[in-house]
């Protein structure tokens, strides 16, 4: 995302496309709700309004934005953290659906992954050929292995 601009960063490919700032207002929202009091409470909190994650009627600021990314993620490890191992065969609950907590944990971070290859999808689409690859750049596995190895490909 730092490679961005605000107005990139509010881009959709399409009118019915999300925009990587509405992937992060749905990260965040699920976050809260799944992360906040998760061995109590069912994930899916009476507070949480999932349909407003979808929409904005205003570009966000990267400091909004940065803000939602940091908090979001803050909350979920310190709840991954917080947790034992006796913690993770415990049944909690999600929109009343019964899983234990290393369940919960796949599938939600099963769930960001995904969303997080949108971000970096959409990403790439605004910055094209000027994009920087976050692992090893096309055409450069075999200087990248030489290097890392020390051996000729």
């Amino acid at each position: 995302m730092t490679q961005l601009d605000e107005k990139q960063l509010n881009w959709s490919p399409t009118p019915e496309s999300n925009s990587i700032v509405l992937i992060i207002k749905h990260l965040y929202g699920n976050m809260l709700s799944r992360w906040t009091d998760f061995l109590t409470t069912d994930g899916e909190k009476d507070w949480r309004d999932r349909d407003a994650e979808f929409v904005t009627n205003r570009n966000l600021t990267r400091e909004e934005l940065n803000f939602m990314w940091e908090d979001g993620w803050a909350l979920f490890f310190r709840t991954l953290y917080s947790l034992n191992e006796d913690d993770l065969d415990k049944i909690i609950k999600i929109r009343g659906e019964d899983h234990t907590v290393i369940e919960a944990l796949q599938r939600q971070t099963a769930h960001y992954s995904s969303h997080i290859g949108q971000i970096i999808y959409i990403a790439k689409i605004c910055k094209d050929k000027d994009w920087n690859s976050l692992s090893i750049p096309r055409g450069m596995s075999k200087e990248f292995n030489e290097k890392l190895t020390g051996k000729k490909y």
